[in-house]
């Protein structure tokens, strides 16, 4: 996620729960945007029956009708997704009817391979091999992950302790920038105090949680940077040296930002 030419800029917006298209659309139309991100629920809240599903029409092409939002789309599932057809969603079908959505690790690759799921250890274990493989090889300047789930939050369902043990130090070992994650209904930043990453959740673009937070044990040992439990979304500005992340309420109004500089770190391949 980088585009490799000093003083040029990449623009993503990233959304978690399709929603905010007019406000977005016009932060995209500002910055210039590349690509969105969906974190996941992209279909609340029983995912796709059918890849002919008119819920994708109604709640993906013909919401995010701007011009600035005419771009390629790259979404992750979440739970809300797998309570429908979850390979509706991985269907080429799909790019037929918008080619802009993608929802497979490469436009290149068509079909979805899910080589059993059972027995799960081993399923985990050809997963987070290949994760790491890809962040061994990926040669970007900055390496961002982007799941459903929060490894660190302070919201409703506060840490992921599976994520916690099993992808954590796999992100830490490979320097990985930032973790991107939706899930929890609300936006937030959380900055890791042992390793450079962040944490940044992008959950309120449609239903939020008001009031609903745990400050004393979502966050586990990482610094609070900020939290929001209303609806909203981020953008992520990316340079070679630089990354700005900003959060948007429904007006456009940003409640928060941060930069990050690029520094230059050797990991470990001992994991």
């Amino acid at each position: 996620m980088t585009d490799g030419v000093e003083k040029t800029t990449n623009g993503v917006t990233v959304v978690g729960r399709l929603g905010q298209s007019i406000v977005m659309g016009k932060v995209g139309e500002k910055l210039g945007i590349d690509f969105g991100i969906s974190t996941g629920d992209n279909f609340y809240k029983k995912g796709l029956a059918t890849p002919y599903d008119p819920h994708f029409k109604d709640s993906f092409t013909n919401i995010y009708s701007a011009n600035s939002l005419q771009k390629q789309w790259y979404c992750v599932l979440g739970n809300h997704d797998y309570r429908g057809d979850v390979q509706a969603q991985l269907s080429p079908i799909l790019r037929k009817i918008d080619s802009r959505w993608l929802c497979l690790r490469n436009p290149k690759h068509l079909k979805f391979d899910w080589r059993g799921v059972i027995p799960r250890n081993k399923y985990l274990t050809r997963v987070l091999k290949e994760l790491r493989c890809a962040l061994r090889e990926s040669v970007g300047k900055w390496k961002i992950v982007i799941g459903h789930h929060p490894i660190r939050s302070i919201g409703h369902h506060g840490q992921t302790k599976e994520l916690i043990t099993l992808l954590l130090p796999i992100l830490e070992a490979y320097n990985v920038d930032m973790y991107i994650n939706g899930h929890d209904h609300c936006l937030q930043h959380l900055s890791s105090i042992t390793s450079p990453l962040q944490f940044f959740t992008s959950g309120g673009g449609s239903k939020a949680w008001k009031g609903d937070f745990d400050y004393l044990d979502g966050g586990g040992d990482d610094e609070i940077k900020f939290y929001y439990d209303g609806q909203g979304f981020m953008s992520v500005e990316l340079t070679p040296t630089n990354a700005k992340i900003a959060f948007y309420d429904v007006s456009g109004h940003v409640l928060h930002s941060f930069n990050s500089y690029q520094l230059y770190y050797t990991y470990s391949t001992e994991m």
